[in-house]
Parts: C-alpha cells; sequence; structure tokens
C-alpha cells in the first residue's frame, strides 16, 4: 500500500494491536503519532506513490558481560522499547537512499561501493554499503530503496544505536528483496562484518545480536560463526522492578580509540601466550605469565584480560540466576560487574579528557541512592561515556529519575521496557 493508504490504516487503528505488543499500550498513541510523522516525513521527501513497508529495529541494553563479546565471550542482553523505524520502498536501480531524521540523506550506490573505503570510515553511508555488500556477499538478494527512519535509540548512548541502524539496513533489504526469510541472527553477523569492514571499528557482535534477536538472551560467541543463543525467560517489570538508562551526556563519537583499545590489548595478551582472543586461554594461565605479560604488553592489558574471565564467570551465574528467578544474586553479580569494569576494564571515562566523568558521577549518586534498596548499577554498554544501568524497585524509580534528571538534564533518565521481537516487519 502507498503512503495515503499506510496512513488510513494507523489512524484507523488497525495497527493498534502490532504497535502495542511492540511498546506497551500505554505508548500507543505515541507511538502511533510518531509512526503518522514518519510516513508524512517519507511521502514529502520521495512522493506518495510507492509501495511502502513500515519496519522496526529495537536497541539494546546489556545485562551482563562487559566488553567480553570481542574476545569470543559470554554475555546477557536485552533488546528494549527504544527502537529505529524506517519507512521503506523498493526503487528501481542500485541506488539507496536513506533519510535519517536530523541528518543529512545518505545516497549509496551499492554497485559502485561494494568494498571498504578508508575515507568513509566512521561514515554513515559505510554501514549502508557495507551492510548490502555483506549481504550481496552472503548469496542475498540486494536492490535500491528509498527509505526515512527515526530513531528514539539515542545516539552515544549506549544502547547501540549504531548497531541498530546496521540490522535495519539488512532488515530493509530482507523484506524488500528476500520476503524476511534471512534470519535475525545472520543479519547480526553481516552488520558486524558491516561495522568491522566499512566502518572501521572493531566491535564484537553482542549489539548486533541483541538488536535484531528480540528478548532477553544469552550468547556464547566461543564459535563467532555459530554463536549459541539461548531465550532467558524472565520478566523484571512483573518481578517489581524497572530497568533505567541514565543518559549522562557524554558523546562516544571521538572515543573510537577508548573502545579500540580493550579489544586490542585482550588481543595482545591472548597473542603473547600463542593464542589469538582470551577464550582460548584461560585465568591461571594468564596469572602464571604476568611478569613476563607486564613487559610485553603493560599492566592494564593484563587487568582487562583478568576482567574478561571473572565477567564470563559472573554471566554464567547471572543467566543461572534469572533461569531462578534468583534476583538477589543476579544483583550481586550486577554490582560486582560495575566494580570491575571501573576498576580493572577501565572503561568508565577517558584517560584524554579526566576532567569530565559524568558516568563515574552517576554512578557514585547510584550507590549513594540505591545501596539499602535491594538494587544494582552499574555501566552500561562500551563505556567511556554515554550512560549508567541501574534496576530499581518501581516504588524507587521516580526518586531516582528525580535525582538523575536533576543532575544530568530532564529526561536523561530512561525507563525502560524489554520487548519481545528485536528487527520485525511491522507491516
Amino acid at each position: 500500500m502507498n503512503t495515503v493508504e499506510m496512513m488510513k490504516k494507523l489512524q484507523d487503528g488497525a495497527l493498534d494491536a502490532r504497535l502495542t505488543a511492540l511498546y506497551g499500550k500505554e505508548a500507543l498513541a505515541a507511538q502511533k503519532a510518531r509512526y503518522e510523522k514518519a510516513i508524512a516525513a517519507f511521502a514529502e521527501i520521495y512522493g506518495t506513490e510507492h509501495e511502502i513497508r513500515l519496519l522496526s529495529v529495537a536497541g539494546r541494553s546489556e545485562l551482563s558481560g562487559n566488553h567480553t563479546d570481542h574476545n569470543r565471550g559470554c554475555v546477557v542482553a536485552a533488546s528494549i522499547d527504544l527502537d529505529i523505524v524506517a519507512v521503506a520502498a523498493k526503487t528501481e536501480g542500485t541506488v539507496v537512499r536513506v533519510k535519517s531524521e536530523g541528518y543529512p540523506e545518505d545516497v549509496v550506490d551499492i554497485a559502485a561501493f561494494n568494498a571498504p573505503r578508508e575515507d568513509r570510515f566512521s561514515k554513515s553511508d559505510a554501514i549502508v554499503a557495507g551492510m548490502c555488500a555483506g549481504l550481496a556477499k552472503n548469496g542475498y538478494r540486494v536492490g535500491g530503496f528509498s527509505a526515512y527512519t527515526t530513531s528514539s535509540v539515542l545516539k552515544g548512548s549506549g544502547l547501540s544505536s549504531s548497531a541498530a541502524f546496521e540490522d535495519m539496513i539488512g532488515n530493509i533489504q530482507n523484506y524488500l528483496y528476500n520476503d524476511g526469510k534471512i534470519d535475525n541472527v545472520e543479519i547480526a553477523k553481516i552488520a558486524q562484518y558491516a561495522e568491522n569492514e566499512f566502518f572501521g571499528k572493531p566491535c564484537g557482535l553482542m549489539d548486533q545480536m541483541a538488536c535484531a534477536v528480540g528478548g532477553i538472551i544469552a550468547i556464547d560467541f566461543a564459535d563467532n560463526s555459530q554463536p549459541v543463543i539461548e531465550k532467558v525467560d524472565f520478566d523484571i517489570t512483573a518481578a517489581g522492578y524497572n530497568l533505567c538508562i541514565v543518559n549522562t551526556g557524554g558523546n562516544h563519537a571521538d572515543l573510537t580509540p577508548d573502545y579500540a583499545a580493550v579489544p586490542a590489548e585482550m588481543k595482545a595478551v591472548a597473542a603473547a601466550l600463542g593464542k589469538t582472543v582470551l577464550r582460548e586461554t584461560d585465568e591461571e594461565t594468564v596469572i602464571a605469565a604476568i611478569p613476563t605479560l607486564r613487559e610485553a604488553v603493560g599492566d592494564r592489558a593484563v587487568l582487562r584480560a583478568l576482567h574478561f574471565f571473572a565477567e564470563n564467570r559472573r554471566v554464567v551465574a547471572q543467566k543461572k540466576a534469572l533461569d531462578a528467578g534468583d534476583l538477589a544474586a543476579f544483583f550481586e553479580n550486577v554490582r560486582a560487574s560495575g566494580r570491575s569494569s571501573f576498576c580493572y576494564l577501565q572503561n568508565v571515562y577517558t584517560t584524554k579528557n579526566v576532567a569530565e566523568q559524568g558516568l563515574s558521577l552517576a554512578l557514585c549518586l547510584a550507590e549513594r541512592y540505591l545501596q539499602d534498596k535491594d538494587a544494582a548499577w552499574r555501566v552500561h554498554g562500551g563505556g567511556f561515556a554515554g550512560t549508567v544501568q541501574a534496576f530499581v524497585k518501581s516504588e524507587h524509580v521516580d526518586g531516582f529519575r528525580a535525582l538523575m534528571d536533576g543532575v544530568f538534564g530532564a529526561g536523561a533518565c530512561m525507563v525502560l521496557r524489554i520487548r519481545p521481537e528485536g528487527a520485525t516487519l511491522v507491516c
């Protein structure tokens, strides 16, 4: 159906059940208005005659496993109800046009831009090109399309806006050209390829996987080509808690070297032991080699390696705790993960600007407010700037939000729900 027909279907309530399943009943009116605005924007830019599809890709929250995936470790992650929405339509030829709200339009001829270009590293058009090249390389159909996207996944927020965007390009190609038959796990793998090779960022696979698959999932990346994914059937909201993400206002834009140093230093420890990644060795071997490793790779690399092994154990314990409904054990390990990330992984602030420590401040305030309230808190996502995560009892959410909003600005504390679907077709 074209934009006029889709708008009428939306306004008549034919999509109410679908939107409620994705966002919750209380958010229905706001989401309908959001989708209407997106359809109108698409029509204004690309015209009303195209047959359009509505698509959504969730943001993600890492619940367990901080900086483990890139060394083939384990994580627990969840898709959330902040997402990227796209209005998309097939076009003739090989040109892809993507207008993201608030940003210039990306125009990519995917037949011409089909190999990595260093001059386009860190640019959004490289993600578009990389996703299409990765899909084609893996035997899937790709073609031209026009899309308008709008996102509630804040850039630089630690909720994986880049991974969600990558998955969205794959999601669009999946439903426009492949009848929706590409598995979301496959889309996530191709998204990692696009970010590594075309965008120039050596990320792991957790972000893309959590955004694409949906719900709470435990992932073991021991074999990166065939990660083991298990659904975790636990409802945090039903247990009386909210997942709160506090955006401290830091920007990830200039922090790629900080992020890149984490996997690089972990892999340097592995390489010094004749291995490729830390998952191929073990903690006792690393400890025995510390005198040599200090000289070869430095103390911080050793500390980050020790964090990796301890964090992997915590992931196993946290999945077990969620499976058993043991929130006390889960929260104990969340707090331990936060301490390890601060002290040993050292990803709470950048050493390039030690005066700016929004994450440190937010963690300090969270501990002060929540320490006697059966709660948990930690750095969230890649770190260095961006967000902290807290699990807060429903009766304490208003006070926690008021504290954080008072320090970091109105709306800094986001109260989220975990949604069951990741990358999906809405209509």
